[in-house]
């Protein structure tokens, strides 16, 4: 996908939830509390899961990890050219 391709309402938001979902993964996966710290409360990824296969199917991405990617690069690519144009 060039950064010139428009998305489609449905593929921004399947992009946006594997993001989110992302996210969450990351910060189940990060760095250990302290040793004297309390242990963290468990973190369920169930709904993020869920928000990014219906976002996924509604898209009809299912199963295309690589157009998938694709969108996901392009909006990240369009984040960082208007963070560099307001800069």
């Amino acid at each position: 996908m060039s950064v010139a391709t428009v998305m489609t309402s449905r593929e921004r938001a399947a992009a946006q939830a594997y993001l989110r979902l992302l996210s969450a993964v990351r910060a189940a996966l990060g760095d250990p509390p302290a040793p004297t710290a309390a242990p963290p409360p468990p973190l369920v990824l169930t709904a993020p899961m869920a928000e990014a296969d219906q976002a996924l199917a509604e898209a009809g991405l299912a199963g295309n990890e690589a157009e998938l990617f694709d969108l996901v690069t392009g909006l990240h690519t369009a984040r960082v050219t208007r963070r560099s144009a307001g800069a």
